[in-house]
């Protein structure tokens, strides 16, 4: 039981006492979360966990006796539940086992400072990166009983549409690259339709997570290129710190990637993705949100809704926290609203089908 309901109480796990003092103390600046232990490695973690019971952790990867990947499948056994945020450094190694991490039941993640020489400026980055997300994924833990029932979409007029969908658009990010390894598996080798994804992640991650999801994938992915043709049953990938959007080329499309600024605090952006596809495709577009924090995806849903395309969003039980897809909901901009289990298979169904009257869903 938390002694003090109105405060996050986070554990704190890292081998580095330097690191462990960037953490406390970047914490320790927010007056709604409190530190209430630290462990040098994953079975002191483990042990903590158990005595402290912190309403998140912070978790590094690689510590003596018991790395933090082992130590999050342990929590998980017992703790399900329970965030854990992991330290990743900026390279291919840190970037694999942090996508490891992931993969074993992490909840996210943040880049630790590559320079501790500036110890404000590295306190000042932790404290921007990962206030944030212990403040989501601890609120969506707190959320008590069960899940509003989310707004009815905005009416249109049924009007059938000009064809079958030729494009599908995701986007995601906390949460997101478990989300797509459910999702993108579900869709035919023959699938008529290009994918192209958003997923918040730095440039070398996301290459990363394009080779995994490809082994995994009965279509082809990987992290799109400058000038890549969009193609039916191909999968590409925005990489990390360049928008991405497609562009008219003779009588196809082809990805063209931007270092236009930030839009929501991120490049890729979804609602860059989004805005653009509804330009390009108009109301042949598809388009799922998948799990994630903030609002990226709104403004973009609704672009492609005008455009009389139609839009999924993931629903609140099944996300890790129901920013984005729950902001393309309560705006009245999805279609449907799907636990994750579902989208990949009903995606798959409506992009085999042929026109129907938009705004009419079964």
């Amino acid at each position: 039981m938390n002694p003090n309901p109105g405060r996050i109480r986070v554990l704190v796990v890292d081998d580095s006492l330097v690191i462990r003092r960037l953490v406390t103390e970047a914490l320790a600046q927010d007056p709604v979360i409190e530190v209430v232990g630290i462990a040098q490695n994953g079975k002191i973690a483990l042990e903590k966990v158990a005595e402290l019971k912190p309403d998140a952790v912070t978790m590094d990867i690689e510590m003596p006796i018991m790395n933090g990947i082992e130590a999050v499948r342990a929590l998980r056994r017992s703790n399900p539940r329970l965030p854990v945020v992991m330290f990743s450094t900026l390279t291919e190694r840190g970037a694999s086992a942090t996508l490891d991490a992931l993969a074993a039941g992490a909840s996210d993640y943040v880049t630790k400072p590559s320079n501790v020489g500036s110890f404000a400026e590295s306190q000042a980055n932790i404290r921007d990166q990962l206030i944030p997300k212990l403040k989501a994924l601890a609120g969506t833990r707190r959320v008590v009983g069960a899940p509003q029932r989310p707004p009815a979409p905005a009416p249109r007029p049924p009007r059938q549409r000009s064809g079958p969908f030729t494009v599908l658009a995701i986007g995601s990010s906390t949460g997101g690259p478990d989300a797509l390894a459910a999702v993108l598996p579900a869709l035919p080798a023959d699938l008529p339709v290009p994918v192209l994804v958003v997923q918040h992640m730095p440039a070398l991650f996301t290459r990363l997570l394009a080779e995994r999801l490809d082994t995994g994938c009965p279509l082809k992915v990987s992290e799109a290129a400058e000038g890549d043709v969009i193609a039916a049953g191909r999968v590409l990938i925005a990489p990390g710190g360049k928008h991405m959007l497609p562009v008219r080329k003779g009588s196809g499309m082809v990805v063209h990637l931007t270092e236009d600024p930030p839009e929501n605090f991120c490049r890729p952006s979804v609602d860059v993705l989004f805005r653009n596809v509804a330009s390009a495709y108009g109301d042949r577009v598809l388009a799922v949100v998948l799990t994630g924090m903030g609002r990226d995806g709104e403004k973009g849903a609704k672009a492609i809704r005008d455009a009389g395309g139609e839009v999924v969003a993931q629903d609140e039980a099944t996300s890790v926290v129901w920013g984005m897809p729950g902001a393309v909901t309560t705006a009245g901009q999805a279609d449907k609203v799907l636990p994750l289990p579902r989208i990949g298979p009903e995606t798959a169904a409506a992009l085999s089908r042929g026109p129907a009257p938009v705004g009419v869903t079964s």
